[in-house]
């Protein structure tokens, strides 16, 4: 059977075969060539984009079995860019490998303390994410060891093999002169990082809820931690989606390098509010006991050293009695000029950031709105069919009704 080729356009072509002509797109073009500033790489896309085109760059996400970084290893891999995936666990790796095509997701073995298993990683990647994090010490890795020492570890590593963009999470209490060690370590590796790697984007997301959090999974068992300081601690919670997706839109926004982007929740509440919003949830009475904070530092310690599975650090304690920044705190820290803003980067606030990252203000989640997602698991089984608007426990479930 004889067929014929006739060549219409650069971006089309007429194969005739039979009795009628189809239309097969072809996706190579100029403009699908891309090769960013600072490196010789080039990133070659093809795909009309989505899960099964190729976007052309290579991501590393250390942290992706974390709470956080699975969600950027997700918004990443739906948009066709291939993930290296570092992983200490195969078994907790396995979930990865279905949020990407075939091919698209790629598991290496790595531990932070081991350069070269870090180089491995990240050598063949022109964006690298640096999510990894530690809510409480152990005895094989302190505060230090993870945000500050293995964070500047990474950005040297980065630096040397020539990748173009470094994009690290903090806190949005970082401060290396905090009463918190946790918020100190992380303020420490924001310098650090910025030192070893100039062009990096530091990222200082608020206290982040979702499915896997320690916000919200722990606040119904240890409602306690958020009675301390009289409920008057300041916070400002954001949704995990909204972090991801700002994560994977500072990709290609090269004009993020850096920068110091705080990304707050859209509200700020004290613990007594927020206490308040997962009792109206889960349907339980909250505890309004106001410990000394030395007892629970010493209950924390305890329980820390003599159970093998995560409960209370005595940091933990120490965050509870100390306020997210505000938008006036960041205005404080812009008049105060360089003393105020960590060395080699420049600060912005709040709502500038989240703009930066391509969002305004009413694109943000409430916590009041999506909470029930996460929250109504938490309740007793007898309340677990009672509308959200309902009030107190002793709300009965009614019966549904059909209507004919």
């Amino acid at each position: 059977m004889a067929s014929s080729f006739k060549l219409i356009s650069s971006r089309s072509l007429i194969v005739q075969r039979g009795s009628g002509p189809f239309l097969r797109p072809s996706s190579r073009s100029v403009t699908d060539l891309i090769i960013k500033p600072g490196t010789t790489k080039p990133l070659i896309k093809y795909g009309t984009g989505g899960r099964s085109s190729v976007s052309g760059h290579v991501a590393t996400v250390f942290g992706a079995n974390g709470f956080l970084g699975k969600y950027v290893v997700a918004k990443l891999a739906k948009a066709g860019t291939q993930v290296i995936v570092p992983y200490r666990s195969a078994y907790e790796a396995r979930s990865l490998r279905v949020m990407g095509d075939l091919g698209q997701i790629v598991p290496m073995e790595w531990e932070l303390k081991n350069p070269r298993q870090i180089e491995e990683c990240l050598r063949h990647s022109d964006v690298v994410y640096n999510c990894c994090g530690r809510e409480w010490e152990t005895k094989n890795y302190s505060f230090d060891e993870v945000h500050n020492e293995g964070a500047a570890r990474i950005a040297e590593i980065a630096q040397k093999n020539g990748v173009s963009r470094l994009i690290h999470v903090s806190h949005l209490n970082a401060d290396p002169n905090s009463t918190s060690r946790y918020y100190a370590s992380k303020g420490r590796g924001d310098e650090a990082v910025l030192k070893a790697f100039p062009n990096a984007t530091i990222v200082r997301p608020g206290p982040i809820y979702g499915y896997e959090d320690r916000l919200l999974n722990v606040a119904p068992k240890f409602n306690f931690l958020f009675s301390q300081n009289h409920g008057q601690t300041e916070m400002r919670p954001v949704h995990f989606s909204d972090v991801a997706q700002a994560l994977h839109n500072l990709l290609p926004a090269l004009s993020t390098q850096s920068l110091i982007l705080n990304l707050p929740g859209p509200k700020t509440m004290t613990h007594q509010e927020f206490a308040a919003i997962v009792a109206s949830h889960v349907l339980k009475k909250p505890t309004s006991r106001n410990y000394p904070k030395p007892l629970l530092k010493l209950l924390a310690a305890f329980c820390n050293k003599f159970f093998w599975w995560p409960s209370m650090d005595p940091d933990t304690i120490e965050r509870c009695y100390i306020d997210d920044r505000s938008e006036l705190d960041f205005r404080r820290m812009l008049r105060a000029g360089p003393e105020g803003i960590v060395p080699g980067g420049r600060l912005l606030s709040g709502w500038e950031s989240w703009e930066r990252c391509g969002y305004r203000r009413e694109d943000l989640d409430y916590m009041e709105d999506v909470a029930i997602r996460y929250l109504r698991r938490m309740r007793p089984p007898r309340y677990m069919r009672v509308p959200v608007h309902a009030g107190a426990p002793g709300v009965k479930p009614k019966p549904y009704r059909v209507m004919e």
